[in-house]
């Protein structure tokens, strides 16, 4: 059943909520083209029917948060694409997808869980307005607050649970997500992705980040789209920095060290728990996956949660 957004920070200060999987890296896993410049958006237009099953397994995995396509829903990249008027459209669809999967669990799942009414969240992911790994293409601030304020009118309309703010690698890209969505009521976690170092891909420190989204009230705070055994180190180092709640959602699978890393690494869903053990370990309340993982991934994560009560 859909949750009440007033609900989530209660539910977050009372247990560990497990977030869902990659959605972009799933795609293709099942065969659907995700070419760029739309990357993952472009299925809500060809294969929205995957896009919504694609979800439905993250919930029947145990998913207490379920991230809309709207990662690259925004309007730089749809301007790209040659379909900005569609901004609004395509936003409403990828939240309807994903509210739709959060309603109606299987018949088997059902019966496997006893639910009948688990409170999932449906949230809806804003990410940079050009590229995850190229901080240097970030463009100024009253660009970015532009964008991001057309990006939060068109999910405001769209009507999530909360904004997914992730993959920030700028300080000031961070700072105008987050008062872009504070500015039109709609609460917010935000998450950032960092060098091996440890600072933002920028080369700002993540202390910075953390100070400069705080003003604006996130429910939470925390590391993507970085190799697992990187997390927990930045757990500790989010937690001198900040006293909300911390997020953690890894990386998996590429081939090649990922921007900013030397090394990568493709995970089992039992390896990949082993690390969460440590996430839960330095008090992360919000556990999921980035790219490469899957439904089984995060059925593992809940699990382990399941286990850690």
């Amino acid at each position: 059943m859909p949750a009440s957004r007033t609900s989530f920070r209660e539910a977050l200060s009372r247990r560990t909520l497990v977030l869902d999987g990659a959605i972009g890296t799933e795609l293709e896993r099942r065969g659907i083209p995700a070419p760029l410049p739309l990357w993952s958006a472009g299925a809500l237009i060809t294969h929205s029917h995957v896009v919504e099953a694609i979800h439905r397994d993250y919930v029947e995995a145990g998913a207490d948060i379920v991230v809309a396509n709207t990662f690259r829903a925004n309007l730089r990249t749809l301007r790209a694409a040659g379909r900005a008027e569609q901004g609004e459209a395509l936003n409403r669809l990828a939240v309807e997808l994903a509210r739709r999967a959060v309603s109606l669990p299987s018949e088997d799942h059902r019966l496997e869980t006893g639910a009948t009414g688990r409170e999932v969240w449906v949230a809806a992911s804003v990410g940079p307005v050009e590229d995850c790994y190229h901080p240097e293409r970030v463009p100024d601030e009253p660009t970015l607050q532009s964008e991001h304020a057309q990006m939060m009118a068109w999910l405001k309309a769209a009507d999530p649970d909360l904004i997914w703010i992730e993959t920030m690698n700028t300080v000031r890209e961070a700072r105008a997500a987050a008062q872009a969505s504070a500015a039109v009521g709609l609460p917010f976690a935000v998450s950032f992705v960092v060098q091996e170092s440890g600072d933002l891909l920028s080369g700002e420190a993540l202390e910075d980040a953390v100070a400069a989204v705080e003003p604006f009230d996130p429910l939470a705070i925390g590391v993507n789209c970085i190799p697992p055994r990187a997390v927990a180190e930045l757990l500790r180092r989010l937690r001198r920095s900040t006293a909300r709640p911390l997020s953690a959602y890894a990386h998996i699978g590429n081939p090649e060290p990922i921007r900013g890393w030397s090394y990568s690494q493709d995970l089992s869903p039992a390896e990949y728990v082993e690390y969460a053990r440590q996430w839960l370990g330095e008090g992360a309340a919000i556990v999921g996956g980035c790219c490469g993982t899957t439904p089984p991934h995060i059925r593992a994560l809940r699990a382990l949660v399941r286990r850690a009560l």
